[in-house]
C-alpha cells in the first residue's frame, strides 16, 4: 500500500519579468524595448520634461507572496535620460506556511546616459521572507540616482514586525569596479532591531544614491543643510564619487518628503536639470 506525505509540497515559483531599454531618439529619449512575462508592465512613457522619459512601472498585484519572484531589467544607451518610478508603495505579504521567500530583483545598466531610479517604498508585512537586490553597472559618463525606502510592520495600524526577515543587497559598480556594496539581513528578533548602533526601535529606513555629480563638495554641502533642517533623522556621506543620504525613523511619507527633497537639490548637478516631480507622486 502506497503512502501519502501530506507535508511534501512542490516548491512555489512564480516568476514575473521586465525588461526596458531607452535610448536616444533624435530631441528625446525613447522606450524602444519593453519585453514582458507575467504581472510586470508599463503602460506608455511620459514626457513631461520634453526630452526626458518617465516611466511608471505597474505590478497590478500589488504586492509579493510566497513564490513570488520579479526581476526588472533597464537598459539606458548613450544620451539617453530615463525617469522610472512606482505608482504606490510596494508590499511583501506574510510568507505561506512553509516560509516560502518572496524575491524582487533589479538589474540597471548605464552607458553614458543617465537613469534616475526613484520607486515609492516597500513595506514588508509582519511574516514576510523578503529577498530584495538591486545591481548597478555604470560605465563611462553615466549619471544614476537611486532611492530605496523599506518600512518593516505596519507599526500605525497596529501590525508591527514581529516574525519574519528581509534580506537586502545594493551594488553599484563603475566600469566593474564595485564603488558601492551594501548588504544588511534584519530578523525581527535580531537584535540590531533595537540597538542604538543599528535601528534603535525605528522601523522605517531609506537611501539615497547619486554617483556623477562634477561638483561633489557642492552637492554635499547643499545636502548637510537639508540634513541639518531635518534633525536627526538624516545624515550624508560621499565615497569613491558616491553620495549617499541616509533616512531612519518611523514615517515612510516622511522618508519619501525628505529624501526626494535631497534629490531635488542635486539633480540640477547631477544632470543640468531642475527637478521635475512625477505626476503619480500626487495622486
Amino acid at each position: 500500500m502506497s503512502t501519502f506525505n501530506l507535508t511534501t509540497q512542490t516548491t512555489r515559483h512564480w516568476p514575473a519579468f521586465l525588461s526596458l531599454g531607452f535610448d536616444r531618439n533624435g530631441e528625446k529619449t525613447r522606450m524602444h524595448q519593453m519585453r514582458f512575462q507575467g504581472p510586470l508592465r508599463v503602460q506608455k512613457p511620459f514626457y513631461p520634461e520634453g526630452d526626458v522619459c518617465h516611466v511608471y512601472l505597474l505590478h497590478p498585484p500589488g504586492g509579493l507572496v510566497s513564490g513570488d519572484d520579479l526581476s526588472i531589467q533597464i537598459e539606458c544607451a548613450p544620451n539617453s535620460h530615463a525617469l522610472v518610478t512606482t505608482p504606490s508603495a510596494g508590499k511583501i505579504y506574510r510568507a505561506d506556511s512553509q516560509d516560502g521567500a518572496q524575491r524582487q530583483q533589479v538589474h540597471i545598466d548605464v552607458v553614458d546616459g543617465c537613469c534616475e531610479w526613484l520607486p515609492m517604498e516597500t513595506i514588508v508585512f509582519d511574516g514576510a521572507h523578503g529577498k530584495l537586490s538591486t545591481r548597478v553597472n555604470l560605465y563611462g559618463e553615466a549619471k544614476f540616482a537611486g532611492l530605496d525606502v523599506f518600512c518593516l510592520g505596519r507599526p500605525k495600524s497596529a501590525l508591527p514586525f514581529v516574525s519574519g526577515s528581509v534580506e537586502q543587497r545594493i551594488a553599484l559598480y563603475y566600469q566593474d569596479n564595485p564603488i558601492f556594496l551594501e548588504r544588511q539581513y534584519l530578523a525581527a528578533d535580531d537584535p540590531l532591531v533595537k540597538a542604538m548602533s543599528g535601528f534603535d526601535r525605528h522601523w522605517v529606513s531609506g537611501t539615497l544614491m547619486v554617483v556623477g555629480i562634477d561638483d561633489i563638495d557642492l552637492a554635499v554641502s547643499n545636502l548637510q543643510t537639508l540634513t541639518e533642517q531635518a534633525g536627526k533623522t538624516l545624515s550624508v556621506t560621499e565615497r569613491l564619487g558616491v553620495i549617499v543620504v541616509r533616512y531612519l525613523g518611523d514615517c515612510s511619507e516622511q522618508a519619501q518628503t525628505q529624501l526626494r527633497a535631497c534629490w531635488q537639490s542635486v539633480r540640477p548637478l547631477l544632470n543640468g536639470k531642475a527637478a521635475c516631480t512625477p505626476r503619480i507622486w500626487n495622486t
